[in-house]
């Protein structure tokens, strides 16, 4: 009987798509190359998926990234979608053969207040602040409806806390570009019962899905090197 084609689950980060995320930066292509199958995931109000103005909408997001897959499998998240999954692995232990979590660290663990970016995004003029400015953009170029970003943002949300994580026994790759906003792993790295992390030199936030060194450390991960 022959083998049936693997399939990697790719979740993007916030204000983007699967086509900006993974097409546009090669990780389909080449996972296509190595035999993988990878189904197009776009989160609530994002790309392709309903779009609500409406934050309660958003409140169980992880649960809908849940009812998509097909455990047990590899996934790879990016920010705000590795948030997601690391989520969908504490709630659903086993979901999971191998997960990497890329532009994440120890943000999971804290409270956030977006309301910078959700008043910009709920205005017309682009903000002065360069970070919320670069989400705005964002938004924009890739045909996003800002106002649905901004009640996607708004969407309750509650800190992981560390114990939770003993629930994720799979292997985890965490990587993180050393320019990141977010300026440490140490604590998600250390309260994950099984994982390992890269650092990617001179690489931001926005850069981690198209450096090399971030699709390399993942393809070597997923064992496909």
């Amino acid at each position: 009987m022959a083998q049936s084609s693997p399939s990697i689950v790719l979740v993007h980060g916030f204000a983007s798509s699967f086509e900006h995320n993974w097409v546009q930066t090669g990780w389909v292509d080449i996972l296509g190359d190595f035999g993988c199958v990878v189904p197009e995931v776009d989160l609530p109000g994002h790309g392709a998926s309903r779009r609500s103005t409406d934050p309660d909408d958003y409140a169980h997001v992880e649960e809908e990234v849940y009812s998509i897959l097909q455990p047990p499998t590899d996934a790879v998240g990016f920010s705000t979608g590795a948030e997601l999954l690391l989520r969908v692995a504490v709630a659903h232990p086993g979901t999971f053969d191998r997960l990497v979590l890329l532009g994440i660290g120890d943000n999971v663990f804290e409270a956030s207040d977006p309301t910078i970016i959700t008043d910009a995004l709920d205005g017309e003029a682009e903000p002065e602040d360069v970070m919320t400015r670069l989400f705005y953009r964002l938004a924009h170029s890739t045909g996003n409806d800002p106002k649905a970003l901004s009640a996607f943002l708004r969407r309750p949300r509650v800190p992981l806390g560390a114990d939770e994580l003993e629930a994720v026994t799979c292997p985890v790759l965490v990587v993180l570009g050393d320019r990141d906003m977010i300026e440490s792993a140490d604590r998600l790295v250390s309260a994950l019962p099984s994982a390992s992390f890269v650092s990617l030199p001179g690489v931001d936030h926005f850069a981690t899905p198209s450096d090399f060194g971030a699709i390399d450390a993942t393809m070597r991960f997923l064992g496909l090197d």
